[in-house]
């Protein structure tokens, strides 16, 4: 899932697995309303390239129903049972890449993406300058997903994503030791934010997309992209600093630990 691409690929991979099936139910109807016979002596063959993509739109799969183009309803169980009593293949497998994808980092040419997640984020916070403590009051999230496949998982994502790199920018500093060697390299002594850390006031808001880009349901990926918007809090952390000085610059450091906010302090 690299890339934030499970479900343009794997979700891709298995529309396509699923069509197979479809167009196998779709040829069975087909020949079970020439008449064809169906019975402990004769069954019926079928092959997915039996049927067209074309021919496959024209039957309409809802409700666990199979409408046929003169409107007739097939039982999706009952077909799945006639399927499975003509030796008739119910599993599908599938490959699925995105084409035109290809990008040379030494010409500096083509296309490296297939589309682009898109979303903004305002942050406030509250900064103790006596301590460098540093609270996310609010946040307001607005993103671009296309058109969502599961709009909750997308909001959990979402803001799963927002608080790591919260955390990226405010606390979770790394520390060395004389030779080099990573110290901070566990929860025990890498500080990752708390759910005492999100913002008090979290709101999350998906963009209705009219031009969603060419993909599974036209969906867009959301696993890391949200990751970058939490540099408004870094910034707002900035913004408070300099609303508390005389000068119109600070020497703020990433991540804004509450000792950097004090230093800062004393570097401006």
């Amino acid at each position: 899932t690299a890339a934030s691409s499970g479900a343009d690929i794997n979700g891709s991979a298995a529309f396509l697995a699923a069509t197979k099936i479809k167009k196998r139910l779709v040829s069975l109807i087909q020949k079970l309303e020439m008449g064809l016979p169906s019975d402990d002596i004769h069954e019926i063959e079928v092959h997915e390239n039996d049927i067209t993509d074309d021919t496959l739109e024209r039957f309409l799969f809802v409700n666990n129903e199979v409408i046929a183009p003169n409107n007739k309803k097939y039982s999706l169980l009952d077909l799945i049972g006639k399927a499975y009593f003509n030796r008739i293949s119910l599993a599908g497998y599938a490959f699925f890449k995105t084409e035109g994808l290809g990008f040379s980092k030494k010409l500096g040419s083509g296309k490296a993406f297939n589309y682009f997640t898109n979303g903004a984020a305002v942050s406030e916070v509250l900064i103790d300058l006596y301590t460098g403590e540093s609270k996310v009051v609010r946040t307001d999230i607005l993103m671009d997903l296309g058109r969502p496949i599961n709009p909750g998982i997308d909001q959990g994502q979402v803001a799963g994503a927002f608080v790591q790199g919260m955390g990226w920018v405010t606390n979770e500093k790394l520390f060395y030791g004389k030779e080099m060697n990573l110290i901070s390299h566990s929860p025990t002594t890498y500080k990752i934010p708390s759910i005492q850390d999100t913002p008090r006031i979290f709101n999350i808001s998906f963009f209705e997309n009219l031009h969603p880009t060419p993909n599974v349901y036209k969906s867009k990926a959301v696993g890391e992209p949200p990751f970058l918007l939490s540099a408004s809090v870094f910034t707002a952390i900035k913004k408070a600093l300099l609303e508390n000085t005389n000068k119109n610059e600070l020497n703020l450091k990433s991540p804004a630990t509450n000792e950097e906010i004090l230093l800062s302090r004393r570097r401006s």
